[in-house]
């Protein structure tokens, strides 16, 4: 029979990735004993193991792409753990307004000024739009959005709903371009006191509340970055909310990252150390969600964007690091590293999604046109 490391070597091998060998997207391995951590806990042990300094890879993004362009995510069995999680996502709703909470303290509250050097001036935490005109993040931030406000439809004086609002950038780029008022809800602390504090003397108003909380009636109404920590337990009722904050004639524009196949777990390894009770859409959980409720008027994928977008965002935080390094750490060093390029292999290799779907309340009678 087959020893453990023979067996792992052989499955990365499929995806021409060879342990310790010489090009930048093989594994260096560092303690043997990680292929037990990754027999044990597949995903989870192979985040873990790298945590662990176990192993090193020069260009992660490289890894993951071959990685995840054969597939080898479908190819391994689940462990029990796996499988204990994945009936708790069926039985239970993980993204209830209390465990929401978990991913602010985890990820969004971790420093402002971590995120104000990996990010751009409008500390923009989603993808950016590479048009042609963009040549730095900064710019390409800029693109992502006026082109949002554009889909939108922006009009001077509206009135603007937005879900889950960041570090306010939106709200501020809306208001300053566009002339509108603003309206936006957080659970993140760390996130709404840098946003009022830069949206001063504009028309935003900043509320410390779930999305689940936001009332009133709205021209348009905007999710960015939002829909990944909903919950497929949560789709239908997240886009009734959109629906009733609406007025009649009323856009909807939903900014998500998306999975080409339906699943009501997220990867072990994300869910315990990056995103807790992250979940990524369908199209057909999506599509379910819409149902009888909106007019689809736009259905835009730009996720080859996002992998530029990541590695933008992790050349900032290598150079940025010497700052952080003694507060923060070796480990978190090599999480952070792990999983902005394992992110930027997902998208690379297609195998993850970015859309911006525009929805209607009533449908637009002279029909909605994609701005260019």
């Amino acid at each position: 029979m087959p020893k453990l490391p023979d067996l792992i070597a052989t499955l990365f091998n499929q995806a021409d990735i060879r342990i310790n060998g010489g090009r930048p997207w093989d594994i260096q391995c560092h303690d043997e004993t990680f292929y037990e951590r990754i027999a044990a806990g597949s995903s989870l042990g192979l985040g873990e193991s790298y945590m662990d300094g176990m192993w090193d890879c020069e260009a992660l993004d490289q890894f993951f792409d071959r990685l995840l362009t054969t597939h080898h995510d479908r190819k391994i069995r689940p462990t029990p753990a796996m499988l204990v999680e994945a009936a708790k996502a069926r039985l239970l709703n993980e993204q209830t307004k209390w465990r929401s909470l978990k991913v602010a303290k985890i990820h969004y509250d971790i420093g402002n000024t971590f995120y104000e050097a990996m990010l751009d001036p409008y500390m923009q935490y989603t993808c950016a739009y590479w048009n042609r005109t963009a040549k730095n993040l900064a710019a390409a931030q800029e693109a992502k959005l006026d082109l949002t406000c554009r889909k939108l439809n922006l009009a001077p004086g509206e009135k603007v709903l937005e879900l889950g609002c960041g570090w306010g950038g939106f709200a501020r780029y809306a208001a300053q371009h566009y002339g509108v008022q603003v309206t936006a809800y957080n659970i993140s602390t760390a996130q709404i006191e840098w946003a009022r504090e830069k949206c001063k003397g504009l028309p935003v108003e900043f509320h410390l509340q779930d999305y689940r909380e936001a009332t009133g009636v709205f021209d348009k109404v905007a999710a960015i970055g939002l829909c990944e920590h909903v919950g497929y337990k949560n789709y239908r009722s997240f886009l009734e909310l959109a629906h009733r904050c609406l007025k009649p004639g009323g856009i909807f524009l939903l900014h998500t990252i998306g999975r080409n196949r339906s699943v009501t777990h997220t990867d072990p390894w994300i869910d315990r150390y990056i995103f807790p009770g992250g979940m990524l859409p369908s199209v057909e959980q999506l599509g379910q969600a819409i149902d009888d409720l909106f007019i689809l008027e736009d259905w835009h994928s730009f996720g080859a964007d996002y992998d530029r977008t990541l590695m933008a965002w992790h050349a900032n935080f290598t150079n940025a690091w010497p700052r952080f390094s003694k507060e923060y750490g070796e480990r978190f060093y090599r999480m952070w590293r792990y999983y902005l390029l394992s992110c930027a292999g997902a998208f690379r290799s297609r195998q993850t999604q970015l859309w911006q779907v525009v929805l209607s309340k009533d449908g637009i009678r002279e029909g909605w046109k994609r701005p260019c």
